[in-house]
């Protein structure tokens, strides 16, 4: 049996792979790396920080062709500065885009 500590709702999953992100009132698209997801919420690393409380669409590109893309819309809730001087970005999902 799997033992589970963490106080929260849903499992964080480690996904270490590519995505594209945008803010909601812009067509810019930003590239980014998934570091790891959940049912509601999403850290990401970037080179472009983000204020908290913008709304963000992010399109997420699983590695192996068995888990579907998924494009999901985000509230940001922390950005913060990492060793590598790339911007760690949590955020809460909002809402999945159906595709």
């Amino acid at each position: 049996m799997l033992k589970y500590d963490e106080k929260r709702d849903f499992i964080r999953m480690r996904a270490d792979c590519k995505m594209t992100f945008r803010l909601a009132d812009t067509d810019i698209v930003y590239e980014g790396t998934c570091v790891n997801i959940s049912g509601s919420g999403i850290l990401f690393e970037a080179d472009v920080p983000l204020e908290v409380g913008k709304a963000v669409e992010v399109h997420i590109s699983p590695r192996n062709k068995i888990t579907p893309p998924l494009t999901a819309y985000i509230e940001t809730l922390r950005c913060t500065t990492d060793e590598t001087n790339r911007y760690r970005i949590a955020g809460a999902i909002k809402g999945i885009k159906s595709e």
